[in-house]
């Protein structure tokens, strides 16, 4: 995903992929639950590439759930290898990547890839851009921690996350209770 290739990168939730079909979109990242049925939207979309992964926006285990695995940012990674290997083909892009809500793990997803094709860009300008991007973002912080790693960033990628967190509950100080309602209080505590 390099800057040239594509130029409009979107996050956001199932029930907004209507929307987005009109929108030229050359690539999809699709993060459902594990039981979820593949959206029939993208039946009417363009041709584009689309990958798919599978698994709960959870931070800790619980017991019939799947937790996001360092193989699912991983596996994130290599899509963003395939996009930035794709970019000769056309003049432009347009990047989606959405999950349920499009808040907690199509964020964490689209910080990875913006972090992967930005090497030298700072950890706080990256959230920044996200925000631009998805306004109500709250990255999950399991698959930020194994970004973090996977792409050398020293514990800078999640130092950074901690501010975002704070940021977010000074902007919506109702994530407070629905972090914690959805057993995520830990990242609650992170910002503190």
């Amino acid at each position: 995903m390099h800057r040239p290739s594509i130029q409009m990168l979107t996050v956001c939730g199932i029930s907004e992929l209507p929307d987005q079909r009109e929108r030229s979109v050359t690539h999809v990242l699709s993060i459902l639950d594990p039981d979820h049925p593949d959206p029939e939207v993208f039946e009417a979309y363009d041709p584009h590439h689309r990958t798919i992964l599978r698994f709960h926006d959870i931070i800790l285990p619980i017991p019939g759930m799947i937790l996001p695995a360092r193989t699912d940012v991983e596996a994130i990674l290599r899509f963003g290898d395939e996009v930035g290997e794709g970019r000769a083909d056309r003049a432009e892009g347009h990047l989606l990547v959405h999950c349920h809500m499009g808040v907690s793990r199509s964020t964490a997803a689209m910080l990875t890839l913006m972090a992967q094709s930005n090497p030298g860009e700072g950890e706080d300008a990256l959230f920044e851009r996200l925000v631009e991007i998805r306004p109500q973002a709250w990255p999950n912080s399991r698959m930020v921690d194994f970004a973090d790693g996977l792409l050398s960033r020293d514990g800078r990628l999640t130092e950074a996350l901690r501010r975002h967190y704070g940021r977010q509950i000074r902007r919506r100080p109702d994530y407070v209770r629905i972090m914690h309602d959805l057993g995520r209080g830990r990242e609650v505590e992170m910002a503190a």
